[in-house]
């Protein structure tokens, strides 16, 4: 596939639809360096995903029945957003670890919704039976080329920023945003993917050489819960991929209070993820390696101001 072209294009098709994020020097207590990050949690509903959502709702068309959409929560909310700013119906099957925060934005667009017991897995099969009985529009959360060009676009945007870095490291759940990104960038930059320890879909896969089901837990699960890496990603990070580390709860969590006390930025772990591996160690870059990491949402469970 012509990755480059598909990603000009969905720029093309999503300007106006989405946020052109910020970018932020981060100069962090217990970092000897300077890092660039991009601020993706102040996308529409807090995350990257109406990227994809929008790219694959303006260009593919809707049937009569809809769409629908399985999620960890950022996924559903960007579609059902998406879907109420284009006039279609939507149906978002999301798990109960969602929490109570994603589900109320979910809620909030007007969409339908079905919390599941269980976890992305299992919103996924429920998803499957309403698509083949209603005949909506199945909008995936990671594996689907609409969706890998729509994330595409934030490393495009970023470049035409100034992305000022060798090395852009990015937290992976299912593998949309890293797969948009190492497709945009197809080696011309060093791309680190980061995931929790206990949610690891992308390591296991490399290590195995194909998708493999890993257990899913821990505080980024989620966002970052994918039990399968999606075949784009894993194809796209066989060819251009520079490194895949690991990162524990406590180090997501030190990654979260240092962007709040450093910058005043709130975001989820799965926000935290790609700056925790930095902060624990867990990449280091080489000396006069310049680093940026992109931060990717801020949907936090529970939701610090509500009352």
């Amino acid at each position: 596939m012509d990755w480059k072209s598909e990603i000009d294009a969905a720029a093309a098709r999503i300007d106006g639809h989405v946020v052109r994020t910020p970018l932020l020097q981060l100069d962090a207590a217990g970092l000897p360096f300077s890092v660039q990050l991009k601020l993706e949690q102040m996308q529409h509903t807090g995350s990257f995903k109406a990227r994809g959502a929008f790219n694959t709702l303006l260009g593919e068309p809707v049937p009569e029945a809809g769409l629908v959409a399985a999620s960890g929560g950022n996924h559903g909310a960007a579609v059902a957003h998406a879907a109420h700013r284009l006039g279609h119906a939507a149906h978002i099957f999301v798990p109960e670890m969602a929490g109570a925060s994603k589900i109320a934005l979910i809620r909030s667009t007007g969409a339908a919704l079905t919390v599941v017991p269980g976890d992305y897995s299992n919103a996924l099969q429920l998803a499957q039976d309403y698509e083949a009985r209603t005949g909506a529009k199945q909008i995936h959360a990671y594996d689907a080329p609409a969706t890998v060009a729509g994330q595409g676009t934030c490393l495009r945007e970023w470049e035409a920023q100034g992305l000022a870095a060798d090395t852009v490291l990015i937290a992976v759940g299912g593998g949309g945003l890293i797969a948009g990104a190492l497709a945009w960038l197809a080696g011309r930059r060093k791309v680190v993917a980061v995931e929790p320890e206990t949610s690891c879909a992308l390591h296991a896969a490399l290590t195995a050489g194909e998708p493999t089901d890993v257990e899913v837990s821990g505080i980024a699960a989620n966002a970052l819960g994918a039990r399968r890496i999606g075949s784009i990603c894993l194809d796209l990070a066989q060819a251009h991929l520079g490194e895949s580390v690991l990162v524990d709860d406590d180090a997501i969590r030190t990654a979260q209070r240092t962007l709040w006390q450093s910058s005043r930025q709130l975001v989820e772990p799965a926000g935290a993820t790609a700056l925790a591996a930095l902060i624990s160690g867990a990449y280091r870059p080489e000396p006069g390696e310049k680093v940026a990491v992109l931060v990717c949402g801020g949907n936090i469970a529970p939701d610090p101001l509500q009352e």
